[in-house]
């Protein structure tokens, strides 16, 4: 499936079951990112397939 990495701008060809073995996969820690699946947001124990839109944001936090 094509994964969205908002952080670099890039799409990546990827093949997972979950968001969690996709950001396991990407070297992503969970707690960094939000990741939307079919513009919805998931947890990273939703389940995806190769027929879904996922994208990755970083959280970006500051004050």
């Amino acid at each position: 499936m094509k994964v969205y990495l908002e952080k670099e701008n890039k799409e990546v060809d990827i093949e997972a079951s979950t968001v969690e073995e996709i950001l396991s996969k990407l070297n992503i820690n969970p707690t960094t990112v939000i990741v939307s699946k079919n513009g919805s947001l998931v947890l990273p124990e939703e389940k995806v397939s190769q027929d879904d839109e996922v994208k990755i944001f970083t959280i970006v936090s500051g004050g």
